[in-house]
């Protein structure tokens, strides 16, 4: 289970540079490198970040639930 979490949160990362990006620049990493929006490659990627930054609410909400995630004071609670 651990390997998936990194493999999507690194994809959640990839997809918020490249929304970044879009917005700074108006440039589209993904669609650049794959050959448009309407690239199958370039849907693929896109399909798998966000279903990645879906997955990333697991963890969230179970860290939240053993108390991990303290949103305000950004401490750890024992």
């Amino acid at each position: 289970m651990k390997a998936i979490n990194i493999v999507t949160l690194v994809l959640v990362i990839i997809g918020g540079i490249n929304w970044g990006l879009v917005g700074l620049a108006q440039f589209d990493l993904v669609a650049a490198i794959f050959g448009g929006q309407d690239a199958p490659l370039a849907r693929l990627v896109y399909i798998l970040v966000g279903l990645s930054a879906l997955w990333q609410l697991i963890p969230l909400f179970r860290s939240g639930s053993h108390g991990e995630v303290h949103a305000q004071g950004g401490h750890t609670r024992r």
